[in-house]
């Protein structure tokens, strides 16, 4: 949702553990502003803790571009890396909020994301929502199906979508779980942020840069990303 991205941009890693890789995690977003939010939070992370995140393996913040064939493409490219191959991967960025009462800055855990090649299961929503809740104390957490789109929705559409059950809408979450289930079996998930909603619906694409409390929560949803990599996928004792 927003200007296209330069092509130099798109794949821009962030190491977020040394030592060998084992269980990374992908987090794929599509425009340079989210790109800048959760690699900023995820570098504050790194120096927290001595340059290591306490993850099980390698953090990569992917820019895909906009839309869904640009995120198939970013997300099997990626896959397709030995340092990604095995990978956990979270879909995240902004959305438009469908359910009335929704302001910028709530947050959506997608229970399963459903675009045009049919729906996609997430794993550990209630898992995600209670490290989201710690994390960003007092912002609503929505949960519930997340619909994937080629376009920007808005008036009726909107409308259309929220008849069906979702929650919210974005275009590139559906097509980045459904490609990485696609590369073989993982844990996946789509956490977004809304950054317009029913009675708060952008005049124009363009100003989603202009959303600071989308973008301010949005920087701080990576400790529960992380919290959310380490219970799904460390050895239990």
């Amino acid at each position: 949702m927003g200007p296209a991205p330069d092509r130099a941009d798109r794949a821009a890693p962030v190491d977020a553990g040394a030592g060998p890789a084992t269980t990374p995690l992908l987090i794929a977003c599509a425009l340079g502003i989210e790109q800048v939010a959760l690699r900023s939070a995820l570098r504050s992370a790194q120096a927290g803790r001595g340059g290591r995140t306490g993850g099980t393996g390698p953090v990569t913040v992917l820019r895909t571009g906009m839309g869904p064939k640009n995120a198939e493409r970013a997300t099997a490219r990626a896959l397709g890396t030995d340092r990604n191959r095995a990978a956990a991967v979270i879909a995240s960025g902004f959305c438009a909020g469908l359910v009335p009462g929704m302001n910028p800055g709530d947050l959506i855990v997608a229970e399963e994301t459903r675009g045009s090649h049919g729906l996609t299961r997430c794993t550990g929503t209630a898992l995600l929502v209670e490290a989201l809740s710690r994390a960003l104390p007092g912002r609503t957490v929505h949960t519930g199906p997340l619909a994937g789109s080629d376009h920007v929705v808005r008036g009726p559409e909107r409308a259309g979508l929220r008849a069906t059950g979702a929650v919210a809408v974005d275009m590139e979450s559906a097509a980045t779980l459904r490609t990485a289930l696609s590369a073989g079996s993982r844990p996946v998930a789509a956490v977004r942020v809304v950054v317009d909603a029913p009675e708060h619906e952008l005049v124009r694409i363009g100003t989603v840069s202009g959303g600071i409390s989308a973008f301010r929560v949005l920087r701080a949803v990576i400790p529960a990303f992380l919290e959310w990599h380490r219970s799904l996928l460390l050895p239990r004792r």
